[in-house]
């Protein structure tokens, strides 16, 4: 059940209050960053759509800057090329909410709504902020495939899709079919897309767009 003035929906309201925490920092942001977003990054693409990315949280001068998922930051170009490359988005991807980007059969989420302090949210404010997660996937009628970007958005995404954790361990390039009230799920794996892994090797352009190109083959084997 819903707590404080949100409701259960699928998109947090922008003065949603139901995390501190995360209100405090929301709130210092705005007032160093007045012109910033700061508030509860909205899902964005296609709720019709078969694909479902979800993230971690939005990023302090990406998304929680411009308002829209992976966007303004390195993880977003990373995500925005290989979602073109693999046929889920049109436009040219300009790190901008107006860049005229628009997805294909595909909506990118967050586990987290809010941005976090150093991009690490609590495991309360990952439980409290789920039911929006769970009102997504909810509302999403024909959700076949679902790519989960680091094991907090894998956790959060299959619980909420009410699998047991010892069902589902987190690791890249992992793939598993989850049975959930609204049928079948598949669920894949990948390291985050951020600067860090990409720096340091422990994720590669190719590895990222093998678990692509793994969704793909399953939306294509389910037919267009």
């Amino acid at each position: 059940m819903a707590k404080g003035n949100a409701m259960t929906t699928a998109e947090a309201p922008l003065d949603c209050s139901l995390c501190p925490r995360l209100v405090d920092f929301r709130t210092a942001n705005t007032r160093a960053h007045p012109a910033w977003f700061n508030a509860p990054v909205p899902s964005f693409g296609d709720t019709s759509g078969r694909l479902l990315i979800v993230g971690l949280a939005p990023g302090l001068q990406g998304a929680n800057r411009t308002g829209r998922p992976f966007t303004g930051d390195f993880a977003g170009d990373l995500l925005y090329s290989t979602l073109a490359k693999f046929g889920f988005s049109t436009g040219v991807y300009q790190a901008r909410p107006d860049d005229g980007v628009k997805l294909k059969d595909c909506i990118i989420s967050n586990a987290v709504r809010c941005v976090p302090p150093e991009n690490k949210p609590t495991g309360a404010e990952i439980v409290t902020c789920r039911q929006f997660l769970i009102s997504r996937i909810s509302q999403l009628p024909n959700l076949k495939v679902i790519v989960a970007l680091g094991r907090i958005a894998h956790d959060s995404t299959a619980r909420a899709l009410g699998a047991k954790p010892s069902a589902a361990v987190f690791g890249h390039a992992k793939r598993f079919v989850l049975t959930s009230p609204r049928g079948p799920v598949v669920l894949h794996d990948s390291y985050h897309c951020s600067r860090y892994n990409t720096n340091t090797g422990r994720l590669t352009g190719e590895m990222f767009h093998a678990v692509f190109a793994a969704a793909r083959k399953d939306l294509d084997g389910q037919g267009q």
